[in-house]
């Protein structure tokens, strides 16, 4: 191939790069249903494989699984809608009281032990905005909930969802085949191997972390819970879901159980016992969930996840929180390959003409022997 043809070859794999994204930011508002079905679709794919090695014909083994995982879907909402209900109202119940805790007992103590200025914190006029914040949310929400249109749409994207999750359930195996045949033939065998790593990344992630998430929510829910922390499920759930971030769902988890149980009860049983429950949650996590249900595949580091998740929500809203993070899973993989391939390339491997610039000198290191005695060598170094 000439070189005017490798240089339009790449022009245009470039151009058709960029539309693609171009068409993905400017419909991120009507995408989400479809994102939610395809990521669905993907979870649940290898069940039906399973079912249609088993004997059964696609379009029945998709059915079944789907109707499984619509009823196992449904009976969670109704386990967690009127739980998380409960919780809520328990806490604005309560709220009044973790308040005066902290204004009577955390803030002085804080005080005395920073040496801060009494004055800098007006607790009553951090309560009130407080307050017009917590009703002004209430007031945006009525306001959505009596906009006819609003509701309109966001019952129309939930219905999307299961429709346009069968049909790619259905379809994906043809539709994986398809993409495989438009692609370059110059490129396919590469694409194809990222794309089974990409795969092999993603399954790690989004099956593993789910179940470890799953798994972490009900642990802590239920020993928090068994502890006596009133909304321990709560404080359960949010830990057991920012458990995707490394740390952070421990942190918040054990700050808002640390203070709930102060405020609760105020003594020293209750606190170790809240300290034991997240300690044996942090060996449950390091050394049984993550080690049996993600592996070592992902490799992102806790810096990347964050960066991840707020670009995406910045990008593209809820869609970009969404799938922030099997986005970037990808993106290691590709980066991986591109460094991979520059280490390869003469840009790396080339060796450089000596810089008449750079004047060497001698410069006399003293080195120990080990033996209590030293020796003076001559190093030569670089200096500019």
């Amino acid at each position: 191939m000439s070189i005017s043809q490798e240089t339009s070859r790449r022009w245009q794999m470039l151009a058709i790069i960029i539309t693609l994204g171009l068409l993905v930011w400017l419909l991120a508002p009507v995408l989400m249903p479809f994102a939610v079905a395809a990521m669905l679709a993907y979870l649940s794919d290898p069940l039906a494989d399973r079912l249609e090695r088993l004997g059964l014909g696609r379009s029945l083994a998709v059915s079944i699984v789907f109707v499984l995982l619509i009823l196992v879907i449904a009976a969670a909402l109704l386990l967690l809608v009127p739980l998380i209900v409960r919780q809520i109202e328990n806490l604005v119940l309560n709220f009044p009281h973790y308040v005066e805790w902290g204004r009577d007992r955390a803030l002085p103590w804080v005080q005395a032990k920073l040496h801060l200025d009494p004055k800098a914190f007006d607790t009553d006029r951090l309560v009130d905005q407080i307050k017009q914040h917590i009703g002004s949310i209430g007031t945006v929400l009525g306001k959505i909930s009596r906009s006819g249109v609003s509701v309109v749409a966001w019952l129309t994207n939930l219905l999307l969802i299961p429709v346009v999750w069968f049909y790619l359930l259905r379809d994906w195996d043809r539709l994986v085949a398809w993409i495989d045949r438009m692609l370059p033939r110059s490129v396919e065998p590469t694409v194809a191997h990222l794309a089974r790593e990409s795969d092999a990344v993603l399954g790690a992630f989004v099956r593993g972390q789910l179940l470890v998430m799953l798994a972490l929510a009900i642990y802590y829910g239920v020993a928090l819970t068994l502890v006596g922390i009133s909304v321990g499920p709560l404080i359960g759930m949010v830990a057991g879901l920012l458990s995707f971030v490394p740390y952070l769902g421990f942190i918040t988890g054990f700050g808002a159980s640390l203070i709930a149980s102060l405020v609760q009860h105020g003594d020293w049983e209750h606190l170790l016992l809240v300290v034991g429950v997240f300690v044996v949650g942090q060996l449950l996590e390091g050394y049984v969930l993550v080690p049996r249900l993600v592996g070592e595949k992902i490799g992102l580091h806790p810096v990347a996840v964050i960066f991840a998740v707020l670009a995406g929500g910045y990008l593209f809203g809820f869609l970009g929180v969404l799938l922030a993070l099997p986005a970037a899973s990808v993106i290691l993989v590709l980066l991986r390959y591109l460094a991979q391939r520059y280490k390869q390339s003469d840009l790396y491997t080339e060796m450089g003409e000596p810089d008449s610039a750079i004047i060497e000198v001698d410069v006399a290191v003293e080195i120990d022997d080990g033996a209590g005695t030293a020796a003076q060598v001559a190093d030569n170094r670089d200096k500019p």
